[in-house]
């Protein structure tokens, strides 16, 4: 369970958490069935991103094509579209998305849009004004992107780490939960109780094996990114590996102050539960905490989760060092004094 488990999550989970739009269904309402629109219709089809599922002879057939399912975007290119781009230089389309899938919708028309733009600069049209002179196309600013850290803009660059750390969060928490709980509905937590050992001792004493334990299972995610997705960090495994002891005792601290509130496994299960729903939404994980508003940036602020996603992704792919993360390792370590001396407080030893 702690060792398999994350292990094959973190094999399956970057496949599934892709926010990569493709195949989207574009119903293509073509009324001047001229070269352009043709032109158009195959540069749409050859972007990989789009499947061409009709070409229905008006714009309502189209919309019932989404309505029925089978179409996300119906694109009604008007009578007169060639001789309009020919003698005005300009022309006006018709786009309809289908908005019940936000993300498919939004992303699947920001695709289309840049294949629109790109079909428009790459236009071969001689404008002339009323008197036959030619009109000579206007200087031009030509812009040129480079992704920095993640050239190819692979999303499994970005997911892959971030599932690193919440399946480590997810072990940590969930196991320490139902580790004192169990001695609880075992009767075992007298017997305990009536050594000489101190609290801090006993608390010490449920942390250690869980954190060697996350300390492996970290060291097999790692192997699992190189092998299976071939990441590779491009800064400091001492610095990753720093930082995931310290991250682990505040996770397991975390979990034994839990495990210390409930009486039952399953009380115990669904507190745990509770916390890593928000630590996995408020994390940064899969939106970025930026678009948040201020509450739940804040809120996001005060989660481990949340620091360590953001220096595992730095370390792996920036290669950033230390010294550019030092401040969340100060946050981590004070998560860590924090949850552990709640722990050590909260739990109730009767002599």
């Amino acid at each position: 369970m702690m060792f398999m488990m994350p292990t094959i999550q973190l094999i399956i989970m970057p496949l599934a958490a892709n926010f990569e739009v493709k195949n989207v269904n574009v119903a293509y309402v073509d009324r001047d069935h001229s070269s352009y629109s043709r032109e158009l219709k195959n540069k749409i089809a050859s972007s990989g991103y789009f499947r061409m599922i009709g070409n229905p002879g008006s714009y309502k057939e189209g919309l019932k094509m989404i309505e029925y399912g089978d179409a996300d975007l119906v694109l009604e290119i008007p009578s007169g579209f060639e001789r309009n781009l020919v003698r005005e230089g300009s022309q006006k389309l018709n786009l309809s998305v289908d908005a019940i899938n936000g993300t498919k919708s939004s992303l699947g028309g920001a695709y289309l849009m840049s294949v629109l733009a790109d079909f428009n600069r790459n236009l071969d049209v001689n404008i002339k004004l009323p008197d036959g002179t030619l009109l000579e196309p206007s200087a031009k600013i030509s812009v040129a992107n480079t992704n920095w850290y993640n050239p190819r803009a692979e999303y499994k660059y970005f997911m892959v780490p971030g599932i690193l750390v919440l399946l480590l969060t997810m072990i940590g928490g969930f196991i320490t939960a139902l580790n004192i709980v169990k001695e609880k509905e075992i009767g075992t937590i007298e017997q305990i109780n009536v050594t000489p050992i101190q609290k801090w001792q006993f608390i010490l004493g449920k942390l250690i094996p869980f954190w060697i334990v996350g300390m492996i299972v970290f060291s097999v995610g790692l192997i699992v990114m190189y092998v299976v997705y071939g990441i590779f960090p491009k800064g400091s495994l001492l610095v990753l590996y720093l930082f995931a002891a310290v991250y682990l005792i505040a996770v397991l601290g975390l979990g034994l102050l839990i495990s210390t509130f409930a009486d039952t496994q399953l009380q115990a299960m669904f507190i745990a539960f509770f916390f890593m729903m928000i630590f996995m939404l408020m994390s940064g994980l899969f939106t970025s905490t930026d678009s948040m508003p201020e509450w739940a940036r804040v809120l996001s602020s005060l989660t481990p989760v949340t620091h360590f996603i953001k220096v595992v992704r730095l370390v792996v792919l920036k290669g950033s060092g230390l010294a550019e993360v030092r401040t969340e390792l100060g946050y981590l370590a004070i998560f860590a004094v924090i949850l552990n001396s709640l722990a050590i407080w909260n739990y109730r030893k009767t002599s």
